[in-house]
């Protein structure tokens, strides 16, 4: 088996959406325009690892209330540092970060609707 993507049933489509695509570098695949406005990401290698979509009538997925402990998505960075602070300038809020000793820098944040994000920036990538 070969992972495909996730699935996440979330609020405000549209506008997470467009946030996914200008400050985390993602790109649509497939959008549709009609509800539930499913919606294929692909990272910048062009694989899809996600999909958004907005149905009313199911539970929405409230992050808010869920530790990012137990919920994340998880981003390389090149400079873990330097993303932080560009993604809390549009509107991410900080949550907690770890430097280890070999030289991983990971730092969680929220993303402007309470989605747990993590940087990942590792000496050796996975």
């Amino acid at each position: 088996m070969v992972f495909e993507h996730f699935a996440l049933n979330v609020a405000d489509i549209k506008k997470r959406v467009d946030w996914f695509v200008t400050h985390l570098g993602l790109k649509v695949v497939v959008a549709k325009e009609k509800a539930p406005f499913m919606t294929f990401l692909a990272d910048s290698t062009g694989r899809v690892i996600l999909e958004l979509y907005q149905k009313e009538k199911e539970p929405l997925s409230n992050f808010k209330e869920r530790q990012p402990s137990t919920f994340h998505i998880a981003f390389v960075s090149d400079d873990a540092e330097a993303d932080k602070q560009r993604l809390m300038t549009e509107g991410a809020t900080f949550v907690e970060e770890v430097k280890r000793e070999d030289g991983t820098h990971l730092v969680m944040l929220r993303d402007p609707w309470g989605m747990p994000l993590q940087l990942c920036e590792r000496p050796i990538k996975f």
